[in-house]
């Protein structure tokens, strides 16, 4: 699943002659990208001063938990430290039970996205100025960016943003949230969302639901009238997903217009073939492991799909790379191979 469409180099670091190659490709790099415990790229020899000295218009981002000058700069972190002390728990969960992880991992993911982000900008800026950059980004300060739309909500209250479980805390519209669906197994629900700015969401969906006698009702006429009733707001929508499976309210739900998205499960969507067909999702042939299907890059480029390449075997490219960029010839990869500069 991961490392898709890359090329795998394994080379000893600690080797001086393994170096001296890791060096070389420097040279001849755009971007060289680190990711290592606080302190142990430079402790090899290949930090950013380094590199620069090698590479001028090198652009190096590094990726570590904790930011430069932070009280725990030195600590080591993975997704879920990040996402614990950068706010993400703090606002997943029931409002009354506790922090809770969120299902993905956006300490992991989200963070390398907006070093990715940064990284063509930089390249872009490179060639009007021919200079490179150090670029740093800390787990934690990205989950902070994450946090916008709740940071925003501390603004407006004065006091830290809270869990809402499905709801939104601070919510100024009614309904909105999760409904159960048929048969009633873990995940048959259904997420409505109707718009503060669009009033005839609240009656259509009373059409949907067979309550039009309540429409007009002065108990619900504005958000706010709702809001202040929302129980009760639940218990005149519920009755009617719920004797319908996720997929069909779905599809009713949405076609009397009104935001709503069925919960689908990963085996769910895996079975989706609309994905497939849509390159969204594809199927990978791999040297190692059974044929699996994983998902796509979602952006499509002038209507195509970009085509996924298996993950890449440890060092399964080290031949191929180092011929390429360093025109080492096959008994200089032999020797190498034979003194552990470059692992087998």
């Amino acid at each position: 699943m991961f490392n898709a469409n890359k090329k795998s180099v394994t080379i000893n670091l600690k080797s001086p002659e393994g170096l001296k190659l890791v060096k070389s490709m420097i040279k001849e790099a755009d971007v060289m990208m680190e990711n290592f415990a606080p302190g142990a790229i430079e402790r090899l020899g290949l930090g950013y001063e380094t590199a620069k000295s090698i590479n001028p218009s090198i652009i190096y981002a590094q990726v570590k938990g904790f930011g430069i000058g932070s009280p725990h700069e030195k600590n080591l972190a993975f997704d879920m430290i990040a996402q614990a002390c950068g706010g993400t728990f703090s606002v997943t969960g029931e409002s009354d039970g506790p922090p809770t992880r969120p299902g993905i991992t956006l300490g992991d993911t989200g963070t390398g996205m907006l070093m990715a982000i940064t990284i063509l900008g930089a390249l872009f800026k490179r060639k009007e100025t021919g200079e490179g950059h150090c670029l740093q980004v800390a787990m934690q300060d990205a989950m902070l960016h994450y946090m916008r739309v709740n940071f925003a909500t501390h603004g407006r209250t004065k006091k830290p943003a809270e869990r809402g479980g499905s709801k939104v805390p601070g919510i100024t519209n009614a309904p909105m949230g999760l409904y159960p669906c048929a048969p009633g197994g873990a995940n048959d629900y259904i997420y409505i969302m109707t718009s503060r700015a669009n009033p005839e969401h609240w009656e259509r969906l009373l059409k949907v639901v067979g309550r039009e006698d309540l429409i007009g009702d002065q108990r619900y006429l504005t958000p706010a009238d709702r809001v202040k009733r929302m129980d009760d707001v639940d218990q005149i929508i519920t009755p009617g997903p719920k004797t319908l499976t996720k997929t069909d309210a779905m599809r009713k739900i949405g076609e009397a217009g009104i935001p709503a998205g069925a919960v689908l499960d990963t085996g769910e969507l895996n079975d989706e073939k609309d994905f497939e067909n849509r390159g969204i999702m594809q199927v990978m042939d791999h040297p190692i492991h059974e044929p699996f299907k994983m998902p796509g890059w979602p952006v499509l480029v002038d209507g195509k799909a970009s085509n996924l390449k298996p993950s890449p075997v440890l060092g399964e490219h080290t031949d191929q790379i180092l011929q390429e960029w360093l025109g080492l010839d096959e008994d200089d990869i032999t020797s190498y191979k034979a003194q552990g500069v470059l692992n087998v």
